[in-house]
Order: C-alpha cells, then sequence, then structure tokens
C-alpha cells in the first residue's frame, strides 16, 4: 500500500512538470504572424485570373488580353535593390515576347504602410521614370501574391493559355546574375518562353528566386 501511494505521488508529480513545461513552451512560442511564405501555385496548377489596379487608374484582368498565348507575372516593386537592377530586363522581356503572343504583367505585392516608397502614387511615378511598357498593378490588400506563393521581388511565373485556363510553367528568378545583366548565362524565364513558344517542354520549370522580402502588414 506504502508502495503504491509513492506510486501515485510521483505519477501526479510527473503529469505536474510536464503540463507547466508544455505551458512555458507555449507562451516562449514566437506568435505566428503574417509571412511572404504562402505555399501558392506549383508549376502544372491553373492560376487564377484577378482585377487589380493600372497605374493608368484602369482595372486589369488576364481574361482582358484575348490574343495572347500565355503571360510573364512579375511580382516586383518600386523599393527594392534587386527589383530595380531587374527593371530594365523586365522591360526587355515585354519588348520580346509581347508581339510574340507573352506580354508581361507586373504586381506590386507589397503593403505602403510598411514600405512607403511602394505606394500607388510612387508606382505611378516609377512607371513615368522608366517607361514600363506592360501593366503595373497594385495588390491592394495583399490578395494575390499569397495565391500564387511569391515571396520575393522579383519573383516571375511563366503562364501558358491552355483554353480558358492559365497554366503555371515556370516559376523563380528571371536569370542566374541580378547584378550585371552583361554576365548572364542561365536566362531561365526566356528559355521557359521560347520552349513554350515552339512547343516544348520547359527543362528548367523552377528556381530560386532571390530578391527582397515581401512586406506584409502586422
Amino acid at each position: 500500500m506504502k508502495n503504491f501511494k509513492i506510486l501515485m505521488t510521483a505519477f501526479i508529480v510527473g503529469l505536474g512538470l510536464l503540463s507547466f513545461t508544455k505551458i512555458n513552451s507555449d507562451k516562449n512560442e514566437e506568435p505566428k504572424s503574417k509571412t511572404a511564405s504562402a505555399k501558392g501555385y506549383e508549376v502544372g496548377d491553373e492560376a487564377t485570373d484577378f482585377k487589380l489596379k493600372n497605374t493608368d487608374g484602369k482595372m486589369v484582368s488576364l481574361s482582358d488580353f484575348k490574343k495572347t498565348k500565355g503571360f510573364i507575372v512579375v511580382f516586383t516593386c518600386n523599393h527594392c535593390p534587386y527589383a530595380k537592377k531587374y527593371e530594365d530586363r523586365i522591360v526587355a522581356l515585354d519588348n520580346k515576347y509581347k508581339s510574340q503572343g507573352y506580354p508581361v504583367i507586373a504586381i506590386n505585392p507589397n503593403d505602403p504602410n510598411v514600405q512607403p516608397e511602394d505606394s500607388y502614387q510612387k508606382m505611378i511615378e516609377r512607371a513615368k521614370e522608366k517607361g514600363f511598357t506592360f501593366p503595373y498593378l497594385v495588390d491592394e490588400g495583399q490578395k494575390i501574391y499569397p495565391q500564387y506563393g511569391a515571396t520575393k521581388t522579383p519573383h516571375v511565373f511563366v503562364l501558358q493559355k491552355e483554353g480558358s485556363k492559365n497554366i503555371v510553367k515556370y516559376i523563380g528568378a528571371i536569370d542566374n546574375n541580378y547584378e550585371d545583366p552583361n554576365d548572364v548565362s542561365e536566362r531561365y524565364a526566356e528559355d521557359a518562353v521560347d520552349a513554350l513558344l515552339k512547343n516544348e517542354p520547359v527543362k528548367m520549370t523552377k528556381t530560386v528566386a532571390i530578391g527582397c522580402t515581401i512586406k506584409v502588414k502586422k
């Protein structure tokens, strides 16, 4: 009987220590906050359409482009040094592929309250300054970038039209050298679009996007 009481006492103390440890562990955990790490699309997924405001004040959807074969969707912004390095190359992508059926659609996913340089008015100014030849849309409410799974600026998604659907064919970086466009040896986005134009499979379907993290309201 004495041994039983000792065992029961040890059991109760053990349970108490376990509960205490769990409570303190929970207290020490960092609170979950919104991040730009949504799972988003994988290659082969259908990308849903959107309706976002352009720098000219008009609302733009993928469905507005009736004669395109697909899209080069680029999540980018004003302030990020990586995004700035790629601006001319994004313009070049649009100039090269828009006439072939793959226009650039740029989307700014950042919250302007977190990064004022990415406000809508600053977007208008930047688009004029750089002579953007493509829509530069604002992801108001930050609803679109999580659907895609964009985590950086810039982050590219090449889409191909298949009937009424837009299918993801490539996800990642524009190329392999953000610092020097003259020292690029792998042009991932171009290679993907070139393959699609030839009705060939995309060889490199996913790369790691290099850039600034998307700025999300806490």
